[in-house]
């Protein structure tokens, strides 16, 4: 197996792809684990089961709507640098 030279760490193990959406993934990885977190206090922190709903469910579009407009910036970005790239080249 050959060791991938384009990767964001330089040491063997884990490494990571470089892409422009590293970012969104790191992102929606904190938001899964404060989630989950959320899941199992929500009991302690309120107590009616249709506020635990809806502070989930809250939590879960706000954290949707911030993965959807981290991901259309990050894409707009990649398609100006583009757009950029052709018009430099012609």
């Amino acid at each position: 197996m050959a060791k991938e030279t384009d990767s964001l760490t330089g040491r063997k193990g884990m490494t990571v792809a470089p892409s422009p959406l590293n970012e969104v993934k790191l992102d929606l990885g904190i938001i899964l684990t404060i989630g989950g977190l959320l899941l199992l206090v929500q009991g302690r922190i309120v107590e009616s089961l249709l506020a635990q709903l809806l502070v989930l469910a809250s939590y879960g579009a706000l954290g949707l709507l911030w993965i959807v407009i981290r991901t259309r910036r990050v894409m707009a970005a990649v398609a100006r640098d583009q757009a950029q790239r052709s018009d430099d080249a012609h």
